[in-house]
């Protein structure tokens, strides 16, 4: 556990090799914390894998705390762990939330990135926060009508005004109702086969309120970042190693984001899963994710597999 100021204690973990080349993941959400399996994404007898919660999320300490809590504050963070460890350099790998994390914290520190890894690219303008909310009905209509149900129908033009009203509101049997709302929504949206029992999963109530009350504070303050900020400060990434990799039918973070970002930043590469969902378990996505870390450890790139 890391104390990073008076109110939030981090969880951090290693595993692999303790002399090997350091990776660091970022987990989504914001809030859902890490969990052992992210873990296998990583050869352990090559890398240093270093795994944490971030404010609020997981083990760290208070679960679901949005004060004190923004992207600055994340990414420095990730500097005081970074220097607590020892290292000079590591990989950043992170997927949905954790890849607009990521690009944060490289855009801040490029200097110690060794390589990127980014996985459903989210870059959190106002566009994709309002996807969320509303567009993603179009592919998951009643999920989205669940999702609206507990809202009033006059409050609905503003789904997130409305569910950030409830969700910290000072009546607990509303917050919770909402946290399970907004977490059954999200994770009925997850994949491209719908796996009904992650949508039961998330409903436990802790896990809902820390991640429903964190998501909706970063999505209220646009991610604390600046209009475009993380498209217009990718200049300062072209000199690190970097692979995309994006679902093609990733209905909570859609192509067309990843598409923007390679546009914007073409030194990075772009792999799309084409029967791939959102989720980093996806078969497709977790297979190209172990093998873009191996690629990495064999060649120190993210080169494309050869053809046949």
């Amino acid at each position: 556990m890391l104390p990073v100021d008076a109110l939030h204690t981090l969880y951090w973990e290693e595993s692999g090799n303790p002399d090997g080349v350091p990776v660091v993941l970022l987990h989504g959400g914001p809030g859902s914390g890490t969990a052992p399996r992210h873990r296998q994404f990583f050869d352990p007898a090559y890398y240093r894998i270093i795994l944490f919660d971030q404010r609020g999320a997981g083990r760290s300490t208070p679960l679901g705390e949005t004060d004190a809590n923004t992207t600055q504050l994340l990414v420095a963070d990730m500097e005081r762990l970074r220097e607590m460890l020892g290292i000079v350099r590591w990989v950043v790998f992170g997927g949905s939330w954790g890849s607009t994390l990521a690009l944060a914290y490289a855009q801040a520190h490029p200097q110690f990135c060794s390589a990127l890894v980014l996985r459903g690219i989210f870059l959190c303008t106002l566009a994709e926060i309002d996807w969320f909310m509303h567009g993603m009905g179009w592919f998951f209509p009643q999920a989205h009508a669940d999702f609206c149900a507990g809202i009033e129908p006059a409050q609905r033009g503003d789904l997130l005004g409305a569910y950030c009203r409830q969700l910290f509101g000072a009546d607990m049997a509303r917050r919770l109702h909402a946290a399970r709302a907004w977490n059954r929504y999200e994770s009925s949206c997850l994949h491209l086969r719908p796996r009904p029992e992650e949508a039961q999963d998330a409903e436990a109530d802790l896990h809902a309120l820390a991640v429903s009350r964190l998501e909706a504070h970063y999505f209220r303050h646009a991610g604390f970042l600046e209009p475009q900020q993380l498209l217009h400060g990718v200049h300062r990434l072209t000199h690190i190693p970097a692979l995309m990799v994006q679902g093609r039918y990733d209905v909570i973070c859609p192509p067309a984001t990843a598409y923007r970002l390679h546009q914007a930043w073409p030194q990075a590469r772009l792999q799309i899963v084409d029967d791939a969902g959102h989720s980093a378990f996806e078969p497709g996505i977790e297979a190209a994710l172990v093998q873009a870390m191996d690629q990495f450890r064999d060649h120190g790139d993210f080169r494309p597999a050869p053809t046949a």
